[in-house]
């Protein structure tokens, strides 16, 4: 049994307006949904990827305008990598960025590295194709021949190698396709939009904070295979979150043995169960078990119109 690749990744970030304008200005990802942490709904939870928020495509992020600054250290997801077509394209976001970065190497690609407004780390990297996981937003006014593809390596840092490495491995699925002293490049299903990079490093465990990653989610088909998925991590001694409802998708979270949060979430139903495609990310939008609370949630919510 394997996960089929990268699903979404989700991130904390201190501002929603600031957060909103970098990700969709700047990186020219269409906001794809703006609700709410469903098991906090006094946050905003934020959608970026192609034109329906597909499946390895989407970042998100939840804001925490009380969160102070990340304490750097191990364990923890700390780099994301996002492809584009071409060397050529790395050139374009230099420019756009308005950086002096040199384009280096990363994970055995040409790329280029540099931080979000709340100091995540991000890195774009040559993909050599056009190849997606779907339709890059043609709204964007990134140069069509430039624009994010979707999510390429994650890396994970973690103080014992060895057990992230077989959970991965012997867990979920995923084959070794590079092996260094202490670090690991891995894939699944030999596809790219599947790559997780993990090295090894010793220190304090990562104080998280703005700018710091909450979890990886990998694809899983259907509910019936969440389900094959949650029996299968059960037997193997690992405690669940069992399968919870996120009406956009189903979802099972499960920490590995470094403390990495990993979701396993269904590709469907997808964002256009309750907005077309030209509306999507245009209002606030609840699952139907919050609908009833919508008045008090909005009440302490920033208005969504002023950050627009």
């Amino acid at each position: 049994m394997q996960t089929t690749g990268h699903h979404h990744i989700s991130m904390l970030t201190k501002n929603a307006q600031q957060n909103n304008q970098f990700y969709t200005k700047v990186l020219g990802l269409r906001r794809v949904k703006v609700t709410v942490n469903q098991d906090d709904p006094s946050m905003y939870h934020l959608f970026y990827g192609d034109t329906t928020g597909s499946p390895g495509t989407e970042l998100t992020f939840f804001e925490m305008p009380i969160a102070g600054r990340t304490t750097a250290g191990t364990n923890a997801i700390n780099r994301i990598a996002l492809f584009v077509p071409s060397y050529e394209s790395l050139v374009y976001w230099q420019g756009r960025l308005q950086t002096d970065t040199q384009i280096t190497t990363y994970a055995n690609r040409d790329a280029l590295h540099f931080t979000d407004p709340d100091g995540l780390a991000l890195v774009l990297v040559n993909h050599n194709s056009n190849e997606a996981p779907s339709t890059p937003w043609a709204g964007s006014d990134v140069d069509a021949d430039h624009r994010i593809l979707g999510m390429a390596t994650i890396e994970i840092t973690v103080r014992d190698f060895t057990k992230s490495l077989q959970f991965l491995t012997k867990l979920l699925g995923y084959s070794v396709i590079n092996m260094k002293p202490n670090e690991a490049l891995l894939r699944t299903s030999n596809d790219r939009y599947s790559e997780i990079k993990l090295v090894q490093q010793d220190g304090p465990t990562q104080r998280p904070g703005r700018g710091s990653v909450h979890h990886l989610a990998l694809r899983v088909t259907d509910t019936n295979t969440l389900l094959a998925w949650q029996e299968r991590l059960t037997e193997a001694g690992f405690v669940t979150s069992g399968v919870i409802d996120r009406y956009y998708f189903h979802s099972l979270y499960v920490n590995d043995p470094n403390g990495i949060t990993y979701e396993l979430a269904t590709d469907g139903p997808g964002f256009l169960r309750d907005q077309s495609v030209e509306q999507l990310g245009e209002q606030l939008d609840l699952p139907p078990k919050l609908e009833a609370k919508r008045a008090i949630i909005e009440a302490k919510l920033q208005p969504f119109e002023e950050w627009m």
